[in-house]
C-alpha cells in the first residue's frame, strides 16, 4: 500500500487588525480610537499616544477611503492632459504635481491622444471612479471649443490654455501680451515690419500670438506679411526659415516657440544669413536651452510654473467651494538675448 502524500495546508490568510483590536489593546473605546485616526483634537495628549502606540504594535493602518467617504473628500485631483511632448504642457504638469503633493493631495493623469467627446468623457469617467475631487484639463482651445464637444458636470473643473468660453475658472498664459512684447521689441530696434512663423491652426496658444502680432503691426503702421504656418517643432521651423531666407526684404522674425525660432536660425544660417546681422529672430517660451542656441535667443518668458500654481489654487478653491476667479492671466516678460538687434 502506497504511503499517502503529506497533507500540506495552505497558510491561514492573515487578518488585518481592526479599529475594534486597537481599542481593545489600548483599554479605549472604538470612538476614541476612531477620533484618533480621524485626527479629531478633542482626545487627550496621553490618551492619544496610547492609541498610536497600540496601532504601530498591531500595524493597523486607518482605511483612507472610509475616512474621504464620511468628510466627503478623497485629497486627490485628476488631470486630462493632450500632447505630453510639449516643453509648456510638462512644466505645468509638474508644477501642479509638486504643488498636489505639498497641499497633501494624490494626482491621477490621463493623457488623451484625440479630443473627441467620447475620449474627454472617458477620461471624467475613469477619474470619477477613481474617486477625484476635482479635475485640472490642459487642453488647447480650440479642441474644447468644438460645438459637439462637452464638459461633463458634477465635478470641480479648471481649464488650462483655453478661451474662456466656459462657465469654469480658466488660467492661461497672457499670450497677446507676449506676442505684443516681441514684436514691438523688433519694431522698436527699427525693422520695417515682422515676419511671423505661428503655431498649428488648431491651437488657441497659436492664435493668441499670431492676433496679437497683427494688432501690433497695424497698431504701429507696418505692413502684415502672410504668416507661415508651423506645427511647434525646429523642423517646421526650418521649412519656414527655407522660404523666409530667400526673400531680401526679411529683417526680423517672430517665432511663436523657441523651437520653430531654433528652425529657423538653422535656415537662416544654412542660406547665409546671418543673425542678427541680417536677421533677427526672437522666440516665445524661454526654455532652459534658449540661452545657449547661437546666438543666443531673444524670447518671450512664459512662467509654466506659475500657470500651474495657480491652477492648483483655483481647483482647491473650488472644491472647498469658494468662488475662483472666472480667468486669471499669468504675465510674461521679454528676454533680449543676442539673436536680436537693429537692422543693417
Amino acid at each position: 500500500m502506497a504511503a499517502s502524500p503529506e497533507r500540506m495546508d495552505a497558510p491561514a490568510h492573515r487578518r488585518e487588525p481592526s479599529i475594534l483590536d486597537v481599542a481593545r489593546e489600548a483599554g479605549v473605546s472604538a470612538q476614541t480610537v476612531s477620533r484618533v485616526a480621524t485626527g479629531k483634537d478633542v482626545v487627550r495628549a496621553a490618551t492619544r499616544e496610547r492609541v498610536v502606540d497600540a496601532m504601530r504594535r498591531l500595524g493597523y493602518r486607518p482605511n483612507g477611503a472610509a475616512r474621504a467617504l464620511k468628510a466627503g473628500r478623497y485629497r486627490s485631483i485628476g488631470v486630462i492632459m493632450f500632447s505630453l511632448s510639449t516643453y509648456g504642457n510638462m512644466r505645468t504638469l509638474e508644477a501642479i504635481a509638486s504643488e498636489a503633493t505639498a497641499a497633501g493631495y494624490s494626482l491621477t493623469l490621463i493623457p488623451l491622444d484625440s479630443a473627441t467627446q467620447g475620449s474627454v468623457s472617458g477620461a471624467f469617467a475613469r477619474l470619477s471612479e477613481e474617486s477625484v475631487d476635482g479635475i485640472v484639463i490642459i487642453i488647447e482651445a480650440h479642441r474644447l471649443n468644438e460645438s459637439e464637444l462637452a464638459l461633463p458636470s458634477g465635478l470641480p473643473v479648471v481649464v488650462l490654455d483655453s478661451s474662456a468660453e466656459y462657465d469654469l475658472p480658466v488660467i492661461d498664459t497672457d499670450q497677446a501680451q507676449g506676442a505684443r512684447l516681441a514684436t514691438e521689441h523688433l519694431l522698436e530696434l527699427g525693422h520695417r515690419t515682422v515676419w511671423h512663423v505661428r503655431g498649428p491652426e488648431e491651437s488657441f496658444s497659436a492664435q493668441r500670438r499670431r492676433d496679437s502680432w497683427e494688432r501690433t503691426l497695424r497698431a504701429h503702421g507696418a505692413e502684415v506679411p502672410e504668416p507661415i504656418v508651423g506645427d511647434w517643432s525646429a523642423e517646421s521651423g526650418r521649412a519656414a526659415g527655407d522660404v523666409l531666407a530667400g526673400i531680401p526684404d526679411v529683417t526680423a522674425v517672430f517665432a511663436a516657440n523657441d523651437q520653430m525660432a531654433l528652425g529657423v536660425m538653422h535656415a537662416l544660417h544654412a542660406a547665409g544669413r546671418s543673425v542678427p546681422a541680417d536677421v533677427s529672430v526672437v522666440g516665445f517660451d524661454d526654455m532652459p536651452e534658449s540661452a545657449s542656441f547661437w546666438p543666443a535667443l531673444t524670447t518671450i518668458r512664459q512662467h509654466f510654473h506659475q500657470v500651474g500654481v495657480v491652477a492648483f489654487q483655483a481647483l482647491v478653491a473650488s472644491i472647498e467651494g469658494a468662488e475662483p476667479e472666472r480667468a486669471d492671466l499669468v504675465p510674461t516678460e521679454l528676454v533680449v538675448r543676442a539673436s536680436s538687434a537693429p537692422p543693417r
